[in-house]
């Protein structure tokens, strides 16, 4: 490619990444699952002020422990089923994120992303019901699962919702994903999140570009 052709191109650099084995990822996810749960009983806690401050400092030095040795960016794994990348560290599906729930993604023969997963209050928004970015970050991962297992991976450059009714928390939730059209480097998606009984509370339709590299 020569002169102006090249400096309008854009190019997308991937950063090193400390690799994992699977001993280290089941080992460091057991620790995000203990951190999730310390999450939760923080938002529920009645405590007192006192045994409050005395837990706030063992945290403290938790923290420092962990601390004591850090990598630059968050690490990475072994590919996953269909060649889909592993994000350990996202904020929906990423065993290492404590933030994550997280949702758990199964990619069927006809390429349809699913979940069944369950949110606690760590994730209300109206009281009772989930937040509704946090349904908008769940359904962004998924039809990004669903471009990247079709072939055609890409970046978000479009993203629309429709909340259909609210989205309750503490009781299983069920979503799924699924490409709908690819028109060169733009791939369609479309899905959805279902409540225990069935009915949609969530529908999003996305397009995402693949970069040039």
């Amino acid at each position: 490619m020569s002169g102006a052709g090249a400096a309008m191109r854009r190019v997308y650099v991937t950063q090193e990444r400390h690799h994992l084995e699977d001993s280290q990822v089941e080992a460091l996810a057991g620790l995000a699952a203990r951190v999730r749960e310390l999450a939760e009983a923080v938002v529920h806690t009645d405590i007192g002020e006192e045994e409050l401050a005395a837990v706030t400092a063992e945290i403290a030095v938790l923290t420092g422990r962990l601390s004591a040795a850090r990598r630059e960016r968050p690490p990475v794994a072994a590919l996953g089923d269909g060649g889909i990348v592993r994000q350990l560290a996202s904020p929906v599906s990423g065993v290492l994120n404590p933030i994550a729930p997280p949702v758990e993604m199964e990619i069927g023969p006809d390429g349809t992303v699913r979940a069944a997963f369950t949110l606690n209050a760590l994730y209300e928004g109206p009281p009772t019901f989930v937040h509704g970015g946090v349904s908008a970050m769940v359904l962004d991962q998924m039809l990004g699962v669903a471009a990247s297992a079709n072939g055609t991976p890409g970046m978000t450059a479009t993203f629309d919702l429709r909340y259909r009714r609210p989205t309750p928390y503490g009781v299983q939730l069920t979503a799924e994903a699924r490409v709908t059209r690819v028109e060169g480097r733009k791939t369609w998606a479309g899905g959805r999140i279902l409540d225990p009984e069935g009915r949609t509370t969530v529908e999003s339709t996305a397009m995402f570009v693949m970069p040039r590299l």
